[in-house]
């Protein structure tokens, strides 16, 4: 299961969104990625969540396999477009 987000987080709040972000998809037991420009790094990761470089205005796949799959796609997807 796929969806790809436009991510809406203001730079000046990256780390916190970011720990957030993390916090929520290690709440759900399916295995989450998050992919930018070819690189794809599990969203459970904050490192590698960070990695991606994401900015305001950039797409990103987030794919879920699992039983809480769709549930957790909602979710995340709504941390990323959350405008400030």
């Amino acid at each position: 299961m796929n969806r790809i987000v436009e991510v809406q987080i203001p730079e000046d709040q990256l780390n916190r969104i970011a720990a957030n972000f993390i916090k929520q998809a290690s709440a759900f037991t399916s295995y989450i990625l998050i992919s930018k420009d070819n690189n794809s790094v599990n969203a459970k990761s904050l490192l590698g969540f960070l990695s991606l470089g994401m900015v305001r205005g950039v797409s990103v796949e987030l794919s879920a396999e699992g039983a809480d799959a769709a549930e957790a796609l909602e979710a995340l997807a709504k941390i990323l477009e959350m405008r400030a």
